[in-house]
């Protein structure tokens, strides 16, 4: 054989098996398919229709009213979670944090606010933890009036509704890890309620690898003709909220601002719709949040967790932050009649795959880097061995700098190091993820340059 025909046969080969590897669909798991399939819009109808009941959930409003206010919503968020927790013989920990927020802009007065949270905890690796929220207090056009009706039906009511079917549907399997079902006050107020419990988080290094926000994804019935009806945004940011000056050095060094964790994090999202949700997409939206707006997840973010925020793809403005009236022919309110329950049940599947996922894989791997210690057209990777007991090995995972997901990967088995031959490092982006003996990957984790 020549020269020149083996090494054309060896770029046919080499292609071929490229190819393989990105047209390969993984198989459906069916302990993430079932709790996805076993979302309710039925269900997420009642949650929201409760929620509306309460009047006003405005964070300054009566706490210790049965039947309006904040108070008897946070109690019947409780209540909720801990009837989910008996129907899985008490595998949720339930409680209320509550603490006393200082006066500020949109607090006249020092009030206690209280988050709701539900804790289902992991089998085999409890301390790595996964969060998933949404805000139960609402707003009229002021965020201080406290009397008003602000039904907030879609801005938070959807996403808290969203959160208690998720632990619903999520109580009835194990997983390794821990699963953290959060609703939280104050959001309208500052990001109040995220950011208290973001700030124990850190101080008590608790290790969150991802944490999803669901803020307004009730799929307003203004938009229900649009072209991306069935998709829904995730807001994932490039550069890192907390990045020090060295690591903006770095990122600067290697061009990575399009690869920080929570990038990472919506890819993997984005693999898990494609898998369990087919016909309800993903749009990664490359940006932290909205102009002129912010959600729960900002708080983690700039506290160094992973964090995107789920938002549906075309907002009415009309029906967010607005006193209920009608004013020159035009109603203005939050109110339910505008919000799609089957939206939202589609919105809760994608959430529901990702957490599972996410929960059932290995843990990222540790100390990913290039091994930049000599000049070379190949690309030497390395890692720490993860501690999972049923780990299977490793993926490297590459792209093109041009491509905004990750294309190829190949399976390098248990090992800590690996050579992508003749790929140089300056020509592909790289990443690397865990997988397990069932085939469930971690998210991709981006080297840093190592000697």
């Amino acid at each position: 054989m020549s020269k020149t025909l083996s090494i054309f046969l060896s770029i046919v080969l080499f292609s071929t098996a490229v190819a393989a590897q990105k047209s390969v669909k993984p198989k459906p798991n069916p302990a993430i398919q079932t709790p996805v399939k076993q979302v309710s819009a039925d269900k997420i109808g009642e949650y929201i229709k409760k929620l509306v009941s309460f009047g006003t959930r405005n964070t300054l409003s009566a706490q210790d009213d049965p039947n309006r206010g904040i108070g008897a919503a946070a109690n019947w968020i409780f209540s909720e979670f801990e009837k989910i927790s008996n129907d899985c013989g008490g595998c949720l920990n339930v409680e209320k944090q509550t603490f006393l927020q200082e006066k500020g802009r949109r607090i006249p007065e020092p009030t206690n606010l209280t988050n709701v949270v539900a804790t289902l905890k992991g089998n085999t690796d409890p301390d790595r933890v996964y969060v998933v929220s949404g805000h139960y207090d609402s707003m009229c056009s002021s965020p201080t009036d406290a009397d008003c009706d602000a039904p907030g039906a879609n801005d938070d009511a959807s996403g808290t509704a969203a959160v208690i079917e998720m632990a619903r549907v999520l109580s009835k399997q194990k997983y390794d890890a821990t699963i953290i079902f959060m609703t939280v006050a104050g959001e309208e107020q500052g990001l109040l309620g995220a950011a208290y419990f973001a700030e124990q988080a850190k101080q008590r290094g608790m290790n969150i690898e991802a944490m999803f926000t669901n803020d307004i994804i009730g799929g307003v019935l203004s938009y229900k003709n649009k072209a991306d009806r069935n998709s829904v945004r995730v807001f994932a940011e490039g550069v890192p909220s907390n990045e020090s000056e060295a690591e903006a050095n770095l990122r600067r060094s290697v061009g990575g601002e399009n690869d920080s964790p929570a990038r990472q994090l919506a890819r993997f999202i984005d693999e898990a719709a494609k898998i369990y949700s087919p016909k309800f997409s993903v749009q990664i939206i490359y940006r932290r949040d909205r102009y002129l707006r912010g959600g729960d997840h900002i708080p983690f973010l700039e506290r160094g967790f992973p964090a995107v925020r789920f938002t549906e793809p075309h907002e009415d403005y009309t029906h967010q932050h607005q006193t209920v009236r009608t004013e020159n022919g035009v109603f203005y309110g939050d109110t339910i009649e505008f919000v799609d329950f089957g939206y939202i049940a589609n919105v809760a599947k994608v959430n529901v795959a990702s957490l599972a996922s996410l929960a059932l894989a290995p843990a990222k791997p540790k100390n990913v880097g290039i091994d930049t210690t000599r000049l070379t057209n190949d690309t030497d990777l390395k890692w720490t061995a993860n501690p999972d007991a049923d780990l299977a090995g490793y993926e490297i995972v590459w792209r093109k700098t041009t491509e905004p997901l990750w294309t190829n990967a190949v399976n390098v088995g248990n090992v800590t190091k690996y050579t992508m031959k003749d790929m140089s490092k300056d020509n592909f982006f790289f990443g690397v993820r865990a997988v397990d003996k069932a085939g469930n990957k971690s998210p991709v984790v981006f080297p840093k340059p190592a000697r």
